[in-house]
């Protein structure tokens, strides 16, 4: 999965006092798009390094992210910065399914556009309004005013893989839904409610998608997944009575059983998701 980078590990350790160096890889985003090569140099890394940057933006524009390996990664915060040749702006999905690079180097752009998104949207006191400033003990906006603390937010949610006999349940969500054409199967996924356990959030998710009830809900796994700011619990479930499905529209555009050697996995093998798919395909337990 995304984040099986070993010997490599992602130090997530917030350090305030850690400055940008020359060779520190920046993250900078765009209106929903990632600064991202381009050409088709190999040679060239997939995001700049601060001396591609240089005298543009300021040092004070930095903040540290995190640290895979050797390698450092800053976010940069600046509205605007002078482009390198042979990178330009892309978004996130089109980063994952036609880029080469690393494991690691894609686990830190997923967990980095994660953080991205909260500090965007963590600026203000959610108490009384003031600007909030990075705490330095720990990764946390504080309120220089009335001391109110936000830490980066987490989304809990599911995913189920449902199996009735040699069969799983796939699925495609509907286009409207994702806001783009799905292409790959999946297995039915959902957030965690308010005052809902996990377990509750399995059972709800699959009724609510096709109508099933289900059974014998086990844990598989977990994976962080930040380009819906996710912790993912995975489960495996049987289904409890009719196999009937009664697929809602609005979220899925198909939905299906299918015996176990005609699983079609995803392209690439990043997802709790494709993982759990692969289990079942090979006839491991489940």
């Amino acid at each position: 999965m995304l984040q099986d980078i070993a010997p490599l590990r992602l130090d997530n350790r917030w350090r305030s006092e850690e400055l940008v160096q020359a060779d520190s890889v920046i993250l900078h985003f765009q209106q929903g798009k990632v600064l991202v090569r381009t050409a088709a140099e190999a040679a060239q890394p997939l995001f700049p390094l601060a001396n591609m940057l240089e005298g543009e933006p300021k040092p004070a524009d930095y903040r540290y992210l995190f640290q895979v390996g050797s390698q450092r990664y800053f976010l940069c915060l600046a509205k605007q910065v002078l482009v390198p040749i042979g990178y330009g702006y892309e978004p996130l999905r089109q980063v994952r399914m036609t880029k080469q690079a690393s494991l690691s180097t894609f686990y830190a752009f997923y967990t980095a556009w994660h953080l991205a998104n909260w500090y965007h949207n963590t600026r203000f006191c959610g108490h009384c309004g003031q600007t909030l400033q990075p705490d330095v003990e720990e990764r946390a906006m504080r309120c220089p005013a009335c001391g109110h603390v936000e830490y980066p937010r987490i989304n809990p949610a599911i995913i189920a893989g449902v199996i009735h006999d040699d069969e799983i349940l796939l699925t495609k969500y509907a286009m409207q839904h994702l806001g783009h054409r799905s292409t790959f199967y999946a297995l039915i996924a959902g957030f965690t409610e308010i005052g809902e356990t996990l377990e509750e959030t399995v059972a709800r998710e699959v009724y609510e998608e096709v109508g099933l009830y289900v059974k014998n809900v086990r844990y598989y796994k977990s994976q962080p997944w930040g380009s819906a700011a996710d912790i993912l619990a995975g489960f495996y479930c049987d289904v409890d009575g009719s196999t009937q499905i009664h697929m809602d529209k609005q979220e899925l555009s198909r939905a299906l059983w299918v015996p176990r050697e005609q699983v079609i996995l995803q392209p690439d093998d990043w997802s709790l998701t494709n993982e759990m798919m692969a289990r079942f395909r090979a006839g491991q337990s489940c």
